[in-house]
């Protein structure tokens, strides 16, 4: 490398500058939903989700959140420090991992046999499973025309190069669970049908989340983190976006 090479490499292009760009990229991290809450996705009717915080927080001073010694490896004091704590940031690109499966091509110019869903991208993909790489495609749960007919692999065990959406996070909170309202619930995917301005449209969504909630969360640990319990949670709101072109 020539002498203007390297120099320009420093101030136009050195490892120092090649850092900050690559921390300027958005991180891909993965997250997971259930069938249903795929569903409304693809629908775009769920732009919101809830997770529990853990550690919870024994309460909140309005400026602080106050943890047990015990539980707690630091001091999470004011909320923006709380929330760069969190596992998702604003920014972020989120692949979802769904209920899945992979199968050998058949046709992917039309429907599978016996009334399957075609694959997506209408591409063969060499997939390892196991003992043996095959051609096939991945077919998803949430829109299968004949899921008894698939053997389901769990959304946690899907690989990145089978995800189709993608979701980028513009917004990150700590809020208590039943803080929510009816047209927060709407953006989780959860609709009770009432028109919003009749007087039982609050009522009504606010028991439909609860048991959705609630059906989410082992029974060892609805006292702590069910509906009833009002656990602090973390509000992640996202918005779809095309897959990163790096990847």
């Amino acid at each position: 490398m020539g002498k203007w090479a390297e120099t320009r490499k420093a101030y136009f292009g050195g490892s120092d500058s090649q850092r900050k760009k690559e921390s300027m990229k958005s991180r891909v991290l993965p997250i997971l939903f259930n069938t249903k809450m795929v569903q409304e996705i693809l629908g775009g009717r769920k732009t919101t989700t809830r997770r529990v915080m853990k550690p919870q927080p024994l309460y909140y001073t309005g400026r602080r959140y106050i943890f047990a010694d015990d539980c707690c490896p630091k001091k999470w004091e004011d909320c923006d420090n709380i929330i760069k704590t969190y596992h998702y940031q604003p920014g972020d690109i989120l692949y979802i991992r769904e209920t899945w499966a992979f199968m050998k091509c058949i046709d992917c110019d039309g429907d599978y046999a016996q009334g399957l869903q075609p694959c997506y991208d209408f591409q063969a993909i060499e997939y390892d499973d196991g003992d043996s790489i095959s051609d096939g495609c991945f077919v998803y749960r949430a829109d299968c025309k004949a899921p008894e007919r698939i053997v389901w692999r769990p959304s946690i065990h899907m690989p990145k190069q089978a995800a189709r959406i993608w979701l980028k996070v513009t917004d990150v909170r700590v809020e208590r669970l039943q803080d929510m309202n009816g047209q927060d619930i709407l953006r989780e995917g959860v609709n009770c049908h009432v028109h919003p301005e009749a007087h039982y449209f609050e009522g009504n969504q606010k028991m439909m989340f609860a048991e959705l909630w609630d059906s989410t969360i082992g029974k060892t640990d609805l006292e702590s983190y069910g509906w009833e319990a009002n656990p602090f949670v973390w509000v992640i709101e996202f918005e779809r976006c095309r897959k990163p072109e790096e990847l």
